[in-house]
């Protein structure tokens, strides 16, 4: 396996768009990066400038060490798995696998040997003879796999190739990747839309938007020391809260809401931080999963309370998704199961004042990260 090294890659199109601004990431040998974002933040533009698909327009590629820019996509020793499998469907499932090292004049034997080990490693040695219409989407993703194994590259590639695939199989082969990665020890650049993927597979994740690197960093790093507030909103499942307004001082620091919502009483750890923000014009946010409902469950040691109206309750079973009112603001409570008021009632709800973020209104960056 390899290392790929990204230095200062630009990707603008003919139109003058630019895709990608500076890029500049390191992926180590035998390490899995996931690069996540929303729709057009130019994460599968930076895929395929690493597959050769797309050309660099500035800056410098490696692959192992040796610089790839201008070497053709079948020169550069990686395989890539499609969000769509690009199946051959008159082909078995070993000839789809076989495939690429039959062009490359492999010996049967050795092609053999390869498609059954890979077949194993993927539990597919009970398909080999069947066609891919004959196949669970599921199966077929794992043949797409099998097709990148068999070649045995430097670089694994995976675009979006969970994205065709129901909930639950989602989560099962996403499991399964993750094995595969351990298994295999290799290399290996992902790219996916959904940061739930991203938190649960990445050894180290790069968050992308409008074609900037926002933060890479290791799962937790990114969950709990956010360096803007995008990244804050875009790791996490419900995101997190944001809420708009003032840092005055009346006898401690206290954050006021805008329309007077609600105020909170913060901590001293936190005065420091924000001594310069003092009469000015801040976003606070939370996470669903740092608040509570008072009264109702055992909340934090530090706690400040806030009176909400109740607009949505959402059980999930093992949790409940709470959607309440605050003045102009909307916020969202992930709570454990329990009884509660009807929507339309008013509870209080209990906000951990050690896992409050703070960012600059004007910047979005982050000014005061939560001392966990």
């Amino acid at each position: 396996m390899a290392q790929v090294e990204f230095e200062g890659v630009r990707k603008v199109y003919d139109n003058g768009h630019v895709a990608v601004h500076n890029a500049t990431i390191s992926v180590e040998d035998g390490e899995l990066v996931v690069l996540v974002g929303p729709s057009g933040c130019g994460k599968s533009t930076t895929l395929r400038m690493l597959a050769g698909l797309e050309s660099i327009t500035e800056g410098t590629l490696r692959i192992g060490g040796r610089v790839v820019n201008d070497v053709a996509p079948k020169d550069r020793d990686i395989a890539m798995v499609f969000q769509n499998y690009a199946l051959y469907p008159h082909m078995t499932v070993f000839d789809n696998m076989a495939f690429g090292l039959k062009l490359r004049k492999y010996p049967k034997d050795e092609i053999k040997q390869r498609v059954h080990q890979a077949a194993e490693i993927l539990g597919i040695e009970g398909v080999l003879d069947r066609k891919p219409k004959q196949l669970s989407g599921g199966q077929r993703q794992r043949v797409a796999v099998g097709r990148a194994i068999v070649r045995k590259p430097e670089v694994f590639l995976f675009d979006e190739p969970l994205s065709n695939l129901d909930a639950k199989l989602r989560v099962q082969m996403r499991t399964e990747i993750s094995k595969l990665h351990r298994r295999l020890g290799a290399t290996m650049v992902y790219v996916t839309h959904d940061q739930v993927e991203a938190m649960t597979m990445g050894n180290r994740i790069v968050v992308m938007r409008d074609g900037h690197i926002q933060q890479i960093d290791a799962p937790l790093r990114l969950y709990n020391h956010p360096v803007n507030k995008f990244v804050a909103s875009f790791i996490g499942s419900p995101s997190m809260n944001f809420v708009t307004g003032t840092l005055v001082r009346e006898g401690g620091f206290v954050f006021r809401t805008h329309g007077d919502a609600f105020q909170l009483s913060l901590l001293e750890e936190h005065w420091d931080r924000l001594r310069e923000y003092e009469g000015k014009e801040v976003t606070l946010g939370i996470r669903p999963e740092n608040m509570y409902v008072a009264d109702r469950t055992t909340g934090p040691d530090h706690a400040a309370f806030v009176p909400v109206l109740l607009e949505v309750v959402e059980p999930m079973g093992n949790e409940i998704f709470i959607y309440a009112r605050a003045g102009d603001f909307l916020l969202v409570a992930r709570v454990v199961p329990q009884m509660l008021p009807d929507p339309g009632q008013s509870i209080r709800l209990a906000l951990d004042l050690t896992k409050l973020h703070f960012f600059d209104a004007a910047s979005e960056k982050t000014i005061a990260i939560p001392s966990v």
